[in-house]
């Protein structure tokens, strides 16, 4: 390269998005890379080609979840506070999806749409006739939230709230969202919290108190559904509940909201595509969806630990080193994707890594992601004729999310 390789270990780095040129290099030069940690950390491997990724997704043995999936260490006593399903291996991992996957399975999903509509319409029906906004406060970050307090039967008052808290932990490195930025401010006392944040104490009481509201009560939610048993007889224990409980309001608004204002300021880029949306097929909308899904990789990159020692592209990789999934990557490798750099709709097949696919590590939400996503898209192509850019866009700090805060857009109404 020219320029030297950008520090992908930087939060700093993608204010800026992510550093396309860094990737393409080592995914030509150094696939399975050597990554030294900017905080002192005591590195790992970044493995940035499709197919390894995916070796690495599928083979939950070798690559494990269970001492953690973010860039940083965590001693035996921080990793089980911090558990979630996210940091767990087969068994356990299997038994706990299974306990509280049933609301997100595609049948059930696809139940969900009429009412996905129902939220988009009314936030752009109190919109009507609005030039100028930023997208992301007043539809990306709506939506995902509404559906979210739907889904889990909550007060539409304590909403806003939510995302707040939520914001705190997935952008727990950026500080326009938390006074307790993990690598500017000491957080050690945080640190058998979610996110080494002070945060989910407060989403941890809420989620006590919405539960115990449900056993007293039971209602017709997620939150009620995941109290009840299974055939089985199994049921999540509290702090299992809580956990999951902050997990969903942590995951299941930024990364869709990210997606979505991605996805616009590509079809800004592209308003051909936009002003195609009313005449495609459905199938076609669904293909759009995914290429968005792929153009904007939000979730950048997942760690995983070797369980053993691994030969891989010529490097000798140790039990116990830490390995990250770079899907950011992976999803722009031109020896998998044809015209990978290109944003095509039609693109097919297109077996993205966003989500984690292909894993049993798959997103609980993704089914209900790509519903918001295409019927958000799908509504607001009839509603607008053009949309433009008003203004500079400002990116979420974050080696972890890559997303876009801010969003100024022009729409011109039908």
């Amino acid at each position: 390269m020219a320029e030297p390789l950008a520090d992908i270990t930087s939060h700093d780095t993608y204010i800026d998005g992510v550093p396309r040129e860094t990737f393409r290099y080592l995914r030509e030069h150094d696939p399975v890379h050597w990554t030294e940690e900017s905080d002192g950390g005591r590195g790992f491997w970044s493995l940035t080609k499709y197919d390894d990724v995916l070796l690495a997704s599928r083979t939950t043995d070798l690559f494990s979840s269970r001492l953690g999936i973010r860039l940083e260490d965590m001693d035996p006593e921080e990793t089980e506070a911090r558990r979630t399903m996210m940091e767990m291996d087969a068994p356990e991992h299997t038994r706990l999806r299974r306990l509280v996957s049933r609301p997100f399975a595609p049948k059930s999903v696809a139940a969900y749409e009429d009412a996905v509509r129902e939220i988009v319409v009314q936030i752009l029906d109190s919109m009507q006739g609005e030039r100028e906004f930023n997208f992301v406060q007043r539809i990306a970050r709506e939506l995902p939230m509404r559906m979210l307090g739907r889904l889990l039967g909550l007060p539409d008052d304590d909403l806003n709230w939510l995302v707040q808290r939520g914001d705190a932990l997935i952008g727990n490195s950026d500080p326009e969202f938390t006074d307790y930025v993990v690598d500017q401010v000491d957080t050690s006392a945080y640190r058998l919290l979610p996110f080494r944040s002070p945060v989910s104490i407060e989403l941890f009481e809420y989620a006590a108190q919405a539960l115990e509201e449900r056993r007293i009560t039971p209602t017709h939610d997620i939150l009620n559904a995941l109290l009840e048993p299974t055939v089985d007889g199994e049921s999540l224990d509290e702090l299992a509940l809580k956990n999951f409980f902050t997990l969903m309001v942590a995951a299941g608004n930024d990364t869709t909201r990210y997606t979505m204002t991605g996805g616009l300021l590509a079809l800004i880029e592209r308003p051909d595509i936009f002003a195609s949306i009313p005449s495609m097929t459905l199938e076609q909308r669904k293909s759009l969806t995914d290429e968005m899904l792929r153009w904007t990789t939000v979730t950048m990159h997942f760690r995983r630990t070797l369980t053993q020692d691994l030969e891989l592209r010529g490097q000798n990789l140790k039990a116990g080193d830490k390995v990250v999934l770079w899907y950011a990557s992976a999803n722009f490798d031109e020896d998998h994707f044809e015209h990978a750099d290109a944003f095509l709709p039609e693109r097919s097949p297109n077996d993205h890594v966003a989500f984690g696919l292909h894993s049993p590590h798959l997103c609980l939400g993704a089914h209900l992601a790509r519903l918001e996503i295409r019927v958000l898209f799908e509504e607001l192509a009839t509603r607008w004729s053009s949309v433009d850019l008003a203004g500079p866009i400002e990116r979420l700090r974050s080696n972890f999310i890559s997303g876009i805060k801010t969003l100024p857009v022009s729409v011109e109404w039908r």
